[in-house]
């Protein structure tokens, strides 16, 4: 059994698996899940590049999934991170007539 990666305790036991089949486990001192050798895909910048030149053709998450090969989630993790401190809404200003 592997050891917890949050507090390094061995009291873990194996608790179900995730969708590719992959044992999960669950530490019983601080109650976190993880699994063993996580594989993290690191997303070359020329591919945010192109996530971004594609935004401005407002084409949707799933276009850009499609196109690009990563996840839908990802992708609107990143829209949102990246969009996040624009206004939703925005006050329209007058002129005054002459």
């Amino acid at each position: 059994m592997p050891s917890c990666p949050s507090c390094g305790t061995e009291k873990v036991i194996k608790n179900g698996s995730i969708h590719n089949g992959k044992p999960r486990f669950s530490c019983k001192e601080c109650r976190r899940q993880f699994i063993e050798n996580p594989s993290n895909k690191i997303i070359p910048q020329e591919t945010w590049n192109l996530v971004d030149k594609l935004l401005l053709e407002k084409i949707s998450s799933a276009g850009l999934s499609r196109v690009t090969g990563i996840s839908e989630v990802w992708i609107e993790n990143y829209i949102n991170k990246k969009y996040g401190h624009v206004p939703k809404r925005t006050e329209a200003v007058f002129k005054k007539a002459v």
